[in-house]
């Protein structure tokens, strides 16, 4: 069943309007009598079918609320802060995050990037980003969309923002080359010993050509935790997409029937 998600509240009707009118309209032909898995942005799940259609709207009616199998938001809160890299690579990352449970990604410009991105660029590529994210979500049965933010100089996000979010008691973790002694699984462990287990984590991961010396210092001055991926070396792809399932296998609900 089509999926489709609303910023209004669910109740016994519902207008569709703008895009998503005109794709349930035109793109899937839809008519009279066709259901869909809707969604509202309070995590409400609903079957409802289409009651009537206009030109720029289609009014949906309830059949019936979902129950709680439907939920399927991970319990954890993970960001996945990405260096951006080469054209539909990061697009693939972007799907594949949404598939992994991501909540939010955060593209990120450093000294080793090898796209270079004006405002306007940018502008269009987050934009771009966040309807791969939309339909990515729509396709595996999210019930939250994953937000693609603007593009950011990792420099001032590491400064200001990110370490915002340490103190505040996110957990930082970032994939580095020139780490050798703390791995992702050693450090999800000894986290998940503690007295209080995090449910929220940011994961940084850089481009092809890596952290600088400075990034990487950095990124521990904010609070990030430097580990490594293991003895070989991932593409910046991979090690993103790695980052956000160990997280998730470790502490969230991949490999957990709950």
């Amino acid at each position: 069943m089509r999926r489709l998600f609303t910023k209004e509240k669910i109740s016994d009707t519902l207008t569709l309007t703008g895009t998503d009118a005109h794709h349930v309209g035109y793109a899937l032909r839809g008519k009279v009598g066709d259901r869909y898995t809707v969604v509202d942005d309070y995590g409400t799940v609903a079957v409802m079918e289409a009651a009537a259609f206009r030109e720029d709207e289609v009014d949906l009616r309830l059949v019936e609320y979902a129950d709680g199998s439907a939920a399927t938001e991970s319990p954890i809160n993970i960001t996945l802060a990405a260096c951006l890299i080469k054209g539909e690579k990061f697009e693939f990352v972007v799907q594949k995050a949404v598939e992994l449970g991501i909540n939010r990604l955060i593209p990120l410009a450093s000294e080793n990037t090898v796209v270079k991105l004006d405002d306007k660029k940018a502008a269009s590529r987050r934009e771009r980003w966040q309807k791969i994210a939309d339909e990515a979500a729509k396709q595996c049965g999210r019930t939250r969309l994953m937000t693609v933010e603007d593009v950011k100089s990792l420099k001032k996000w590491l400064a200001q923002e990110a370490k915002t979010e340490m103190d505040g008691g996110a957990v930082g973790v970032f994939a580095y080359e020139n780490e050798a002694n703390l791995s992702i699984g050693k450090f999800l462990t000894e986290k998940l010993r503690g007295e209080s287990v995090p449910d929220k984590f940011i994961a940084l991961v850089g481009p092809e050509g890596g952290f600088s010396q400075a990034e990487a210092q950095a990124a521990v001055e904010a609070g990030f935790n430097s580990v490594t991926m293991g003895p070989r070396i991932f593409r910046a792809e991979t090690a993103a997409l790695t980052v956000a399932a160990v997280i998730q296998y470790q502490c969230g609900d991949i490999g957990s029937l709950q």
